[in-house]
């Protein structure tokens, strides 16, 4: 890995918050364009601490964070945020304004972008995230929450970042739902080329989408790796309360009939039960 691919830098990061409370220790980490990186651990892990880290709104308490060469103590949260978005879990926290164009349109205005600046943006956004023509004047809040999610990222996409944080992309929607959400930061991902960072509990989710996992436990990184080396570290997953997705699990308990323990899928077991019964 070189430098120039380089494009966030964690090095020997702490956060502890006002009451005390020591969210991450010694966190030291490197990202490069173009990843897709699923963040794991339960709930206290550290995962979202680390994320509003990476995009600035939360400042080192020792440590740094360096993105796209910005150090994120010495810059504003307005120079991080055009270079590393942030997805709430629940879009709602993040919508604001009275429609969807306005929506969209708030983090360029907010930057002093031209007029016309401000409409290319948007009509961007809109068209990567294909929000149909009939909703670009509705309130966000009559839309279904799978749309609501579609503008908080298209407000994100207008400011135009590297890199896209999006916390529990899954939750609360059937599996259509999270399909398609999931095929759509697959997308933002593989045809344009943003880096995409999804903090999930999903593991069937981050086996089919992910190719790299982070998973943390007491607010330290206890692993790093591709997706499916990370899913053969059962003692390591263990510390995070989360298990490999069942295909995976399958497959281990059957390895020595040569199915590979990395298996994420279940398109991945039936090319392997085809070619080992043929």
């Amino acid at each position: 890995m070189t430098q120039q691919e380089v494009y966030i830098q964690v090095k020997k990061l702490f956060f502890t918050y006002p009451d005390g409370t020591q969210a991450l220790k010694d966190i030291n980490l490197e990202i490069v364009k173009n990843e897709f990186i699923a963040l794991i651990g339960q709930n206290g892990s550290g995962k979202t601490t680390l994320s509003k880290c990476l995009n600035g709104l939360y400042k080192p308490t020792s440590g740094d964070v360096i993105v796209d060469g910005l150090n994120s103590k010495d810059s504003s949260i307005l120079q991080m945020v055009r270079r590393v978005g942030y997805v709430f879990q629940n879009p709602d926290h993040q919508l604001f304004n009275n429609t969807c164009w306005d929506e969209i349109a708030y983090g360029p205005r907010n930057i002093q972008l031209s007029k016309d600046e401000v409409k290319e943006r948007v009509e961007e956004a809109i068209q990567v995230v294909g929000l149909p023509e009939i909703y670009h004047r509705e309130h966000p809040f009559f839309l279904s929450k799978g749309l609501r999610q579609r503008v908080a990222i298209a407000s994100i996409l207008a400011l135009r970042p590297e890199v896209i944080i999006v916390d529990e992309p899954t939750t609360g929607q059937d599996a259509r739902q999270s399909r398609e959400i999931m095929d759509f930061l697959k997308s933002l991902n593989e045809e344009h080329g943003h880096t995409i960072i999804i903090i999930t509990h999903d593991m069937p989710i981050v086996g089919q989408y992910a190719r790299r996992v982070i998973a943390m436990a007491n607010a330290q990184i206890i692993v790093d790796g591709s997706t499916a080396d990370v899913f053969t570290q059962a003692d390591m997953l263990r510390k995070t309360f989360l298990a490999p997705p069942q295909i995976t699990q399958l497959a281990q308990s059957v390895g020595e009939l040569g199915f590979n323990p990395g298996t994420l899928t279940v398109d991945e077991m039936t090319g392997q039960f085809f070619k080992l019964t043929n």
